[in-house]
C-alpha cells in the first residue's frame, strides 16, 4: 500500500510554483535595482526639461533681462546634507545672505573628502518653498555634474544664481539644499 505523501514534502508542482515565485522576485529586484542605478540621470534629464530646481538651458540671457530690484532683498539660507555613508563633508562658506531679486549671486560651499579612497559624488539640489523653484535659477553650479574628489582633497564649490523679480513680494526666504550622494561612476 502506498503512502499519502507528507504535508511537509513539497510536490513538484509546489516547486514549480516555487520556483516561478523565485524568478519573479528576481525579476522585481533587479528592475528596482536598475531603477535606482537610473534615476540620478533620469532626474538630471527630468531637470533640465522641465526647469525643476532651477535647473535650466539658456538661462544666462534670461537672466541679463532682469532688472535689479533694489527695493526689495529675500533672504536666502544655504544648507546641505550628505547621505549616510558618504565620506564628504559639505557645508556653505555662509549660512545665510541677503540677495535683491534681479542681481546675479554667488554662493560657495566648501567639499572635503575625508575619505582614503577617490570619491565620484552628484549634488542635487533642493529649493524651498517649492513655489519659489520657478524663481530660482541657477546659472553655473556644480550640483550639474558628477565631482570627482581625491583622498583629503578640500575644495570649494560656487553657485551663481539670480532670483527673478517676478517673484512673488511675500515669499522673503528661499531655502537653496544640496544633498551629497554617492555617483555610480559610468
Amino acid at each position: 500500500m502506498a503512502r499519502p505523501p507528507s504535508p511537509n514534502q513539497p510536490t513538484e508542482e509546489r516547486r514549480r510554483a516555487n520556483y516561478r515565485f523565485g524568478l519573479r522576485l528576481a525579476c522585481i529586484a533587479i528592475l528596482f535595482g536598475g531603477f535606482g542605478f537610473a534615476m540620478a540621470p533620469l532626474y538630471d534629464a527630468f531637470c533640465r526639461l522641465t526647469g525643476l530646481n532651477g535647473r535650466t538651458n539658456g538661462v544666462a540671457a534670461m537672466v541679463a533681462q532682469y532688472p535689479v530690484d533694489e527695493r526689495r532683498s529675500i533672504k536666502v539660507e544655504l544648507m546641505s546634507h550628505t547621505m549616510p555613508g558618504v565620506d564628504i563633508e559639505l557645508h556653505p562658506e555662509q549660512f545665510s545672505m541677503n540677495v535683491h531679486p534681479g542681481a546675479i549671486v554667488r554662493a560657495n560651499y566648501v567639499a572635503h573628502n575625508k575619505g582614503n579612497r577617490t570619491f565620484v559624488g552628484q549634488a542635487v539640489p533642493s529649493i524651498t518653498p517649492a513655489t519659489a523653484t520657478r524663481y530660482f535659477q541657477k546659472i553655473e553650479c556644480f550640483c550639474f555634474r558628477q565631482q570627482t574628489f581625491a583622498p583629503g582633497e578640500r575644495r570649494t564649490l560656487p553657485v551663481l544664481f539670480v532670483i527673478s523679480p517676478e517673484m512673488d513680494a511675500d515669499l522673503r526666504t528661499v531655502t537653496l539644499s544640496y544633498t551629497f550622494f554617492d555617483a555610480p561612476t559610468t
